[in-house]
């Protein structure tokens, strides 16, 4: 069994996705970010970043070093972009072998998880959260999202997933694509991109994962002294 460290956010999708993808069977683990559950120890302990999500893998204990001993142990691993690739290797699905495929979808995953998402993040932050109105940081992040959102339209643009076959990059990538209307960032110049998004969101693993915790958010307000960020993914 498995069980899932998540909170609703783009970050979160990606593993829900994934496991939904593959067939696994999993628990959630609900970390409620805008109460600050990631800063709890238990949590700390399987994400020393703070952050959402981790993935422990039970199935994983007695599974050794590679040096013949066991360990019984189950397998914990956070970041995103870590769990995905375990995930496709534990299954092998959605990353390929050969190793020119499989680094054509490794580069476009790292560049989501160095760039579409930290800028799309950090608008999302200035746009909604900031206690005071910065209008050079949102107009800075705004500026590169809008860039990313072309790098990938014109990717997109002879092929129908990022890296050919569906990928890994398609899981990562997808959910940030998604949160573009939550920052006023319409795809309607993106045509490419556009198109790519909704064949992905017509997959049925990918509405089942992505519909995981959809309504957490508005089902609670956090404490007056909490801010109500998504700080924390």
């Amino acid at each position: 069994m498995i069980d899932l460290y998540f909170w609703p956010t783009p970050n979160g999708w990606k593993v829900s996705i994934m496991l939904e993808e593959c067939g696994l069977d999993y628990t959630v683990q609900r970390v409620d970010i805008g109460r600050g559950a990631q800063f709890a120890p238990a949590f700390a302990a399987l994400s020393p970043n703070h952050r959402i999500p981790a993935l422990v893998d039970h199935a994983a204990a007695g599974v050794g070093h590679g040096d013949g001993s066991g360990n019984d142990t189950p397998l914990s691993i956070f970041e995103s972009g870590a769990i995905l690739v375990y995930l496709a290797e534990k299954t092998g699905r959605f990353l390929p072998t050969g190793a020119r495929e499989r680094f054509d979808v490794l580069q476009w995953l790292f560049w989501q998880v160095g760039g579409l998402g930290p800028m799309a993040g950090q608008l999302g932050h200035f746009v909604h959260a900031a206690k005071e109105t910065s209008a050079y940081a949102v107009e800075r992040y705004r500026t590169e999202h809008h860039r990313l959102l072309g790098v990938l339209d014109r990717r997109l643009a002879d092929r129908e997933f990022i890296a050919g076959e569906y990928s890994i990059a398609d899981i990562a990538s997808w959910p940030w694509v998604r949160s573009a209307a939550g920052v006023q960032q319409s795809l309607d110049e993106f045509v490419h991109l556009q198109r790519w998004f909704e064949i992905v969101a017509a997959r049925p693993a990918v509405r089942r994962g992505a519909a995981v915790g959809a309504d957490w958010w508005a089902s609670r307000r956090p404490p007056a002294d909490v801010p109500a960020t998504h700080e924390g993914d």
